[in-house]
């Protein structure tokens, strides 16, 4: 392959790990390394501009590559999209750590009420010079979005 596609691919991935905009349902669940964890609070935000907020706890352990807790969201049962939600960077020392992800979803998109979120840890592990998504652990969450 040749290194710009190769690139474009990496950095395709970066950005929907990091919650930038919608991003189909994933098809494969992965399974923690004993230790490792995520959690999604029962309660959201949503602003009047559409930003959402969402936060939880994250521990993990074994990574040599940059980490990040990703967050997406979907709302009503029939729906296949779901909306990234930010990222932030996590650090794997095997301690328990807060996150916090910040991010706007289109218009009318989500509204006040009850949603499916799902939490990601992922790292970026080089293989063979290019960064590739390790998942570390995921869990999903219904949470109740709030106005404010």
């Amino acid at each position: 392959m040749p290194v710009r596609p190769a690139l474009t691919a990496t950095a395709a991935a970066a950005l929907l790990l990091l919650g930038t905009g919608a991003v189909a349902a994933p098809s494969a669940a992965a399974s923690a390394a004993p230790g490792e964890t995520v959690t999604v609070n029962s309660a959201g935000r949503i602003a009047a501009d559409g930003t959402v907020t969402l936060s939880g706890t994250y521990r993990c352990t074994g990574a040599t590559g940059l980490v990040f807790v990703s967050s997406s969201l979907r709302q009503g049962a029939s729906s296949t999209v779901r909306y990234g939600v930010g990222g932030t960077r996590a650090v794997c020392d095997g301690r328990v750590h807060a996150w916090k992800n910040t991010g706007s979803v289109p218009a009318g998109a989500v509204k006040a009420g009850a949603a499916d979120v799902e939490a990601t840890v992922t790292e970026l592990r080089s293989f063979g010079g290019l960064p590739l998504p390790v998942i570390h652990v995921v869990a999903r969450q219904d949470v109740k979005l709030t106005n404010g």
